[in-house]
């Protein structure tokens, strides 16, 4: 008998377990795959840390525009992806270090659910059964394969395959411009591929602020990137790809495709229907607290199809583990930030103005280039980013700030607080930015409110 028993060691699953751990509760993490979940094994660190050796392959061949020569500049796959797996197996170890500090049970094995008796829920890995009162869900998402004629061809593959290549292909053609797609499509576009994107919208990047996604469109193609939108792939053949755009039938050469049209949630195969946990859209009904709708049952990260992010997983986590303790804790969605690492990067948090529309907010849209600001011109040629900030127009409360360039994904957190507490543009104006920073163009575009 456990206090709890956590399915799914993912950002979610381990960051609850040493939550509860160190609160004193006896926990039991069990996981089918490796400890870290996608994130750190197939996704977020793996191509994050391939993505940091493509951008500097690129920087090296335009650095003589900042006055720095670099001759016979190569680019050797092998050292990066032995980088790669060198980074995901000391994180891995020290996951799995603070969850045996904080007395967790490890279990490597597939958790099912075998139902309920009484307050007890029974969960068997292998030939063992363990029980507890307190069940938390953590089974994250898998990618989405598209009913398309030829999708099961070795030369196509998901996020998780594309990570582990040998040799970088001459052509790679990408189903799919969210976020995992353009993140890929950058990376091998700097490191020499000619690569396109097929896609079914008219924008890219799906409920990104339309200026935004349409700002990093025209930077991306910049790399040599094509993209094809409002297109519906038909048909993969022999290394090509057919699609029909506006009406008219197109084919591509492709020595690799990137089947990329999202995530869904991994809702069966673990006995989930033998405690009647509700679920809707494919996903683990759950309240702000992380609760379902069975007294005892638990669920964060991708499984509640919430916000399919790895941060957002951390942040549901602890409000289940406080949920359990007692504690009031809910999590505030709209402050939790988003962001596109492609070259330069995407980050946003809160409201769009259309979002702001739909609810009936009339709102203060402002609008800064990056160019107006000092940091970036100097660290930058030929880039165009943007900031744009929302604001409710009557309270002057901060609902949204969308940012494209530099690094804004280091940067966006202090949007986020903004948000959370609620802040008004005054409040703003009395908190120093360091100068010169590029984090000083979010104050500039708030400031156009005052």
């Amino acid at each position: 008998m456990y206090d709890l028993i956590i399915i799914g060691a993912g950002p979610a699953g381990y960051s609850a377990a040493e939550l509860a751990g160190k609160a004193g509760l006896s926990v039991l993490l069990a996981e089918k795959g490796r400890i870290g979940g996608v994130c750190l094994n197939e996704g977020c660190i793996p191509s994050k840390t391939i993505l940091h050796s493509s951008k500097l392959f690129a920087a090296a061949k335009s650095s003589e525009k900042f006055g720095v020569r670099a001759a016979d500049v190569s680019f050797d796959l092998t050292t990066v992806m032995a980088r790669k797996q060198k980074i995901i197996d000391a994180m891995g170890n020290g996951i799995a270090f603070t969850l045996k500090k904080n007395n967790v049970v490890t279990i490597a094995g597939e958790a099912v659910i075998r139902g309920r008796t009484g307050i007890a829920f029974t969960v068997a890995v292998g030939d063992t059964a363990f029980e507890t009162e307190r069940l938390l869900i953590c089974t994250g998402s898998e990618a989405v394969t598209p009913p398309v004629p030829g999708i099961s061809q070795s030369f196509v593959y998901t996020n998780k395959e594309i990570l582990s290549v040998s040799t970088i292909p001459s052509q790679l053609v990408v189903i799919g411009a969210g976020a995992i797609g353009l993140e890929l499509a950058t990376f091998f576009a700097e490191a020499g591929s000619d690569v396109c994107v097929v896609e079914m919208l008219p924008h890219i990047c799906g409920a990104l602020d339309k200026d935004i996604g349409t700002g990093l469109r025209r930077e991306l193609e910049k790399k040599g990137i094509r993209f094809f939108l409002q297109s519906k792939v038909t048909a993969i053949g022999d290394h090509t790809i057919t699609f029909d755009c506006n009406g008219k039938s197109e084919t591509l050469n492709a020595n690799v495709v990137l089947a990329s049209i999202g995530r869904k949630p991994v809702i069966s195969g673990f006995g989930l229907e033998t405690i009647d946990v509700a679920c809707d859209k494919g996903a683990i009904r759950t309240d702000t607290r992380g609760r379902t709708n069975v007294k005892g049952v638990w669920a964060a990260g991708d499984v509640n199809g919430n916000s399919m992010l790895a941060h957002t997983a951390y942040r549901e986590a602890r409000a289940c583990v406080n949920d359990m303790l007692g504690k009031d804790d809910t999590v505030n969605y709209r402050a939790i930030p988003s962001v596109v690492y492609t070259h330069p990067e995407v980050a946003t948090v809160g409201l769009t103005k259309e979002e702001a529309a739909s609810l009936g907010v009339e709102v203060i849209e402002t609008r800064l280039p990056m160019t107006f600001n000092g940091r970036y011109c100097a660290e930058t040629d030929g880039e165009r980013g943007v900031v744009k900030a929302v604001i409710d127009a009557k309270s002057k409360v901060i609902l949204g700030i969308h940012m494209l360039g530099g690094h804004c994904s280091e940067m966006i957190f202090g949007a986020a607080a903004m948000i959370e507490k609620n802040l008004v543009v005054d409040d703003i104006s009395n908190i120093v930015f360091p100068h010169p920073t590029v984090s000083e163009i979010i104050k500039d575009a708030i400031m156009i409110a005052q």
